[in-house]
């Protein structure tokens, strides 16, 4: 199964149903399960945005199933979906549509660029 790489806390935000989709600056043809692994750094910003102190990094965290993608072409499209995103168009204008999160006991991995 492929994994995509998905910072701190956005990884753990995913997998308690409060994040549905996944922003990127990279669009993809690839729809299905996937894991969700949480590098090494977290988001700092986030993590305190968010209300987190510690969140497990370097690991498989979860595995979730993309099933669209959503393209933002402007502003006011991205700020519509803010519930579903909970981030800035700073992290792209592709939203992955995610569904059926769930954790998994955490499986130590180097994680790499887009789904691997």
């Amino acid at each position: 199964m492929k994994a995509l790489s998905i910072k701190q806390p956005f990884a753990e935000l995913i997998l308690q149903g409060r994040k549905k989709i996944e922003l990127r600056k990279w669009n993809t043809k690839f729809r299905g399960k996937f894991f969700i692994h949480a590098p090494k750094i977290s988001d700092k910003k986030a993590m305190q945005e968010f209300n987190f102190k510690e969140l497990p990094c370097g690991f498989i965290v979860g595995k979730a199933e993309l099933i669209d993608v959503k393209k933002y072409k402007n502003e006011e499209e991205h700020k519509k979906d803010k519930e579903l995103h909970l981030a800035s168009s700073y992290w792209g204008n592709f939203g992955f549509v995610l569904k059926n999160p769930e954790r998994i006991k955490g499986i130590s991995c180097k994680g790499k660029l887009g789904f691997f």
